[in-house]
């Protein structure tokens, strides 16, 4: 996986992964862990010094405070729908790094959605209930991810499948720690960082909603937070830009479960035989 440090304690460190995504295991762990990162490149904004403050009208509050507020309110969320657009160089030219995705995830570590990887990298969807992890990569996926002839060999063998297993399983464990949203949120909120100065808005609607925008700039990066202006203060949409930089992140859904539907067994293929087409080749 191509480097791509970050400035910010819980950004991207050496090797294009938070601290917590070292050690990955599996084929697939890096690429879908990669998106944890580019998540946590855009939302660790919200890690400014807390300032107390008891008024619940935009117009009341600092930018500070608004983001702090912000802050809680995802700290708290039981689960959130995030949707992911980078047009960054790296993720452009990059077949492992995703350049956009849509996940709903929350804090008993179900999620369900899907990412497209850079460069024509191929698309993967994503489910995971419980502890069973369901993941289908579409066949270019595979033909670009898999050296060799034998990407487009196991592309034809589980075409339209779901390759199917547990947390336990190396190869699906990364994918697995992706739909964590309890991790999420520590990666988010756990630190705290020099306080910043931050810039507060006029009012604009995001999808609908009234926000208030918060931006601030740090080694040639703007980056902009949009918090509803009512209570409670929400985070809706993230966005970096300047230099190589070009990542929007979206926040919706805050509570609503995610959907529980899982793929069927005709559907899915166990993981174990994936692993035997690889060892076998």
């Amino acid at each position: 996986m191509p480097e791509n440090s970050r400035a910010g304690d819980t950004r991207a460190h050496g090797n294009g992964r938070p601290a917590s995504a070292r050690g990955t295991h599996g084929p697939y762990g890096p690429y879908l862990l990669r998106t944890a990162a580019t998540c946590t490149a855009v939302a660790a904004a919200l890690l400014f010094s807390p300032v107390a403050s008891l008024a619940d009208d935009a117009d009341d509050l600092t930018a500070q405070e608004l983001s702090d507020k912000a802050k809680e309110s995802l700290r708290k969320a039981k689960s959130v729908h995030l949707k992911l657009t980078d047009d960054s160089a790296d993720a452009r030219t990059s077949t492992t790094e995703p350049t956009s995705m849509d996940l709903a995830l929350d804090q008993d570590g179900n999620c369900a959605g899907s990412m497209e990887m850079g460069s024509d990298g191929g698309s993967v969807e994503i489910v995971k209930r419980g502890e069973e992890v369901w993941m289908k990569p579409d066949a270019v996926f595979w033909k670009t991810q898999v050296p060799g002839g034998q990407g487009e060999e196991i592309a034809k063998l589980f075409k339209d499948r779901y390759i199917h297993g547990s947390t336990s399983d190396a190869m699906l464990k990364g994918m697995a720690d992706t739909c964590d949203l309890g991790s999420f949120q520590e990666e988010v909120t756990g630190d705290e960082e020099a306080e910043r100065t931050l810039k507060k808005g006029d009012e604009t609607k995001v999808d609908g909603t009234k926000t208030v925008p918060l931006t601030y700039k740090e080694d040639g990066t703007t980056t902009t937070l949009y918090v509803t202006t009512n209570s409670p203060h929400r985070l809706v949409k993230a966005t970096e830009t300047g230099g190589d930089e070009d990542m929007t992140l979206t926040f919706t859904d805050y509570d609503k479960p995610v959907p529980s539907k899982t793929p069927s067994a005709d559907d899915s293929v166990d993981v174990s035989r994936l692993q035997g087409e690889l060892q076998g080749a």
